[in-house]
């Protein structure tokens, strides 16, 4: 089959758009469900990670099937976080850059109801949302969806762990008439359930595992530290990648906020993002990072899943994922759209096993780097302090007197020799 994603069928407006996207090559899924969607009446059930081109693969013959006379809402789709909801929005909104009469509302928290309520009067066939905002519209009679011909559950698994009780009412409320298209990294029990009782008995599989797990684009790192040194062999990682970008996983919104906190008090530029922070809060953080004001993040996994960032440099484990698949979603940030990428993992002595399950399990071969001697970490350590010096704004509020007196105790040294002997100092009360 042609890899051509010219020859999946596009209408051209579509095909001038990836154009201008530099999009030329499909990726395995698309050459699977967009035909599909395009061509058939089956409902589809697809197991893909982040990485495989999925929203192109749904998005493209989502606009192509939009009957622009149509001034109902035709298309739903859901996602469990408002970063991803606002990827996909963003995606559809540059597929569709030659097909003006199409009109797209993304439906999330972060900004008011009464807000989005006046963007639905616009009649838009397509909706992106978050299952919880777009059940409170729902209820509101904010919207109809009595016309719905189709249905997009993205990162399934993950919306029914966070939000089972609203997708169960949103499924049960929508026409038993639409197609439905659901993409998922894994399929649980409870995830099964709905395939069977919400989509048609003929839908089809799709199951694209095997191309994200065979990025070979991305290198595979793991450092096998104490528990005590773990902090210090980060400082060491980040500094070797000061001129790169990445982020930082780790599994807890605690352990999330204590290592960012670690991070500002060494004046490294970095920002956290977890579930319980504020949605104008999280998109200040992402702004920062797209925009190169900060160039690390620190998170948890749920809400990394819709960050989307084009050239990091890597990603760090900071603590090991529960699942294989968790690992994919993290790996997958980096080496994107055919850049390297550097996956490195810092786990204790005790983890080396799991290590091992994650190469059977994934396919994927780990190397093990030798993590940096106690020399070359206090060498670190003393230059990320220099850099926290640097970066440390004088203190206006030490009284004029003072100021002058110690300046008077500086007079006769020339900067050199201030360095030598502050550099020294620093060192005798690190020893």
């Amino acid at each position: 089959m042609s890899r051509l994603i010219s020859d999946l069928g596009l209408i051209h407006p579509l095909q001038n758009a990836l154009k201008d996207l530099e999009i030329t090559v499909s990726t395995e899924i698309q050459q699977q469900i967009i035909p599909i969607i395009l061509d058939k009446y089956n409902d589809v059930v697809a197991l893909a990670k982040t990485g495989t081109g999925k929203t192109a693969a749904f998005g493209l013959p989502i606009l192509q099937l939009v009957e622009l006379e149509n001034k109902n809402i035709q298309t739903l789709i859901l996602a469990p976080t408002r970063e991803l909801a606002q990827q996909i929005f963003n995606n559809i909104k540059d597929f569709a850059k030659y097909l003006p009469e199409i009109s797209t509302v993304l439906l999330t928290g972060g900004n008011t109801v009464k807000s989005q309520v006046e963007e639905l009067k616009d009649n838009p066939q397509i909706i992106v949302a978050t299952p919880g905002r777009f059940l409170d519209l729902l209820q509101k009679e904010a919207l109809d969806v009595n016309n719905l011909k189709h249905l997009i559950l993205d990162e399934a698994d993950e919306m029914f762990q966070a939000f089972k009780d609203d997708l169960l009412s949103i499924l049960k409320s929508l026409p038993k008439n639409r197609r439905t298209f659901l993409f998922s990294a894994t399929m649980p029990g409870e995830l099964k359930d709905v395939v069977h009782n919400y989509l048609s008995k003929d839908a089809i599989s799709i199951n694209a595992e095997l191309e994200i797990m065979a990025n070979e684009n991305i290198e595979h790192q793991y450092i096998v530290v104490d528990p005590i040194e773990k902090l210090d062999v980060l400082l060491h990682f980040l500094n070797s990648q000061a001129d790169g970008r990445g982020i930082i996983f780790c599994k807890t919104k605690a352990a999330v906020n204590k290592l960012a906190k670690n991070l500002a008090i060494r004046k490294i530029s970095s920002g956290a993002l977890h579930g319980s922070l504020t949605q104008g809060i999280r998109d200040r953080i992402m702004d920062q990072f797209r925009e190169g004001h900060i160039n690390i993040l620190v998170a948890t996994d749920l809400v990394a899943r819709g960050i989307d960032v084009r050239e990091l440099a890597y990603i760090i484990n900071y603590h090991l994922p529960d699942t294989k698949e968790a690992y994919i979603h993290r790996s997958g940030r980096t080496g994107r759209a055919g850049a390297k990428g550097l996956s490195m993992t810092i786990i204790q002595q005790e983890e080396v096993e799991e290590i091992a399950e994650f190469e059977k399990e994934l396919g994927i071969k780990f190397n093990k780097i030798n993590k940096a001697t106690a020399e070359d970490i206090e060498w670190n350590n003393t230059l990320v302090w220099a850099k926290k010096v640097f970066k440390t704004k004088p203190n206006r509020e030490i009284p004029e007197e003072m100021r002058q007196q110690i300046k008077t105790i500086f007079h006769h040294l020339t900067k050199e020799e201030l360095v030598d002997k502050v550099l020294a100092n620093y060192l005798a009360e690190k020893a």
